[in-house]
């Protein structure tokens, strides 16, 4: 009997995916549940497996444009299984393959050997930025705008020829965007047509933060495994002043406000494929140490691609961290249906007065705080109150503790 292969539903509101390469070759013998290949949407990456085991036949390729529902291919489970020798060397072939795959994974991430072969850059000449020292898209390009050293001739050319001769390489390269940057696209533009969006400005002077993680950061290491970061202490006071001002933490769904007696905070992280934005289930029920085991684990779910929908879907207020690409300023856009996103920048040394001796000018190390908000929803005065009063949590910590 032929099974066909068949896109699934991976989700509400997905309709398209990209294939990405097939783990097994046309023809060949599959077992049930072996992944068959990649799948890429607009919000996740999953591997597609078996239904049954038999003989696969592939229908569409690499990088074709799929439907929900569409069939890729088929598999027949009739058909006879190869003789025992066949089999042994297809299983050595697959295990050669399994190997080579594997180490081309660790030194390259899919994105990035796919940018390669279409810019025709040799990933043995690349040297990899990521995670265990993978090759990554931005390797790639940054290899073929740099070009390795020639060495130099015994008679060079003169320096009008060599000066020509670097002005005709002038190109340019197309890449098709992929679902998940559309994706990212369509919902900003979105944002911007559907929303009042506003932004207002603060800024924090974070030396009592900056001094709180100094003393303690080894020892919540020791005792957590993970860093005490910026993020908790600002999922922290966030969570504070929604609880304050609660129409930020709710969106609209036609003519009626919800509010959301809960946080469930969505942190923006930047990928190699896109932003995604994760979600922290509950973030007003964690501790420090939770919050900060729960970013690392989703952070590093979003860059390996394995995050699901229900890792995104859901959040009620957004934070973004500029500041870790060096950002001094921003305007965060909305997040929809959220009615407000808080925007971290960079950490830099300022003057300002002394707030402990009127009159004196000191260096603090300051951070400038954007949140957009949606009109409709939060009026400017509960924005700005909102800013505030989480200036006053990060500079004076001790008030997350009381709860005040």
């Amino acid at each position: 009997m032929t099974h066909p292969i068949i896109i699934p539903n991976l989700g509400e509101s997905i309709t398209e995916v990209v294939l990405g390469e097939w783990l097994i070759q046309d023809g060949n013998w599959v077992h049930r549940d072996q992944p068959l290949l990649e799948i890429e949407s607009d919000k996740v990456t999953q591997e597609l497996p078996s239904p049954v085991s038999g003989l696969v036949t592939i229908t569409k390729q690499a990088g074709e444009e799929c439907r929900v529902g569409d069939t890729i291919g088929s598999i027949d489970d009739s058909a006879p299984k190869p003789e025992a020798a066949q089999t042994e060397k297809i299983a050595a072939e697959e295990v050669t393959k399994e190997t080579v795959a594997s180490a081309e994974q660790t030194k390259a991430t899919p994105l990035a050997k796919k940018v390669a072969d279409d810019i025709g850059v040799e990933l043995d000449q690349v040297s990899g930025s990521g995670t265990s020292g993978k090759v990554t898209k931005a390797d790639v390009i940054n290899a073929r705008e740099t070009p390795l050293a020639q060495p130099v001739a015994d008679d060079p050319q003169p320096p009008s020829i060599v000066e020509e001769s670097s002005i005709e390489r002038r190109g340019i390269r197309r890449e098709k965007m992929s679902m998940l940057r559309r994706r990212i696209a369509k919902r900003l533009v979105d944002a911007q047509h559907s929303a009042a969006m506003l932004t207002t400005f603060n800024e924090a002077d974070m030396t009592k933060v900056i001094a709180l993680r100094k003393i303690h950061k080894e020892e919540f290491n020791d005792r957590y495994g993970v860093n005490l970061g910026f993020m908790s202490f600002f999922t922290r006071a966030c969570v504070s002043a929604l609880r304050a001002w609660p129409a930020i933490n709710a969106s609209i769904e036609g003519d009626d406000v919800v509010y959301h007696e809960y946080v469930d905070m969505s942190i923006a992280v930047g990928t190699e494929r896109g932003l995604v934005v994760p979600v922290i289930r509950n973030a007003d029920r964690m501790s420090f140490a939770e919050i900060e085991l729960t970013i690392k684990e989703l952070a590093e779910r979003a860059r390996d691609g394995k995050l699901s929908i229900e890792d995104m879907s859901g959040g009620t207020f957004t934070i973004s961290n500029g500041g870790v690409y060096g950002s001094m300023m921003s305007t965060p856009i909305l997040n929809p249906p959220q009615s407000g996103i808080l925007g971290l920048h960079r950490i830099q040394n300022r003057p300002i007065e002394n707030p402990d001796n009127a009159g004196e000018i000191v260096l603090r190390p300051m951070m400038y705080l954007a949140l957009s908000y949606d009109h409709r929803v939060v009026d400017g005065e509960g924005a700005v109150r909102f800013l505030v009063h989480l200036k006053d949590c990060i500079e004076d910590p001790q008030r997350l503790l009381l709860g005040l």
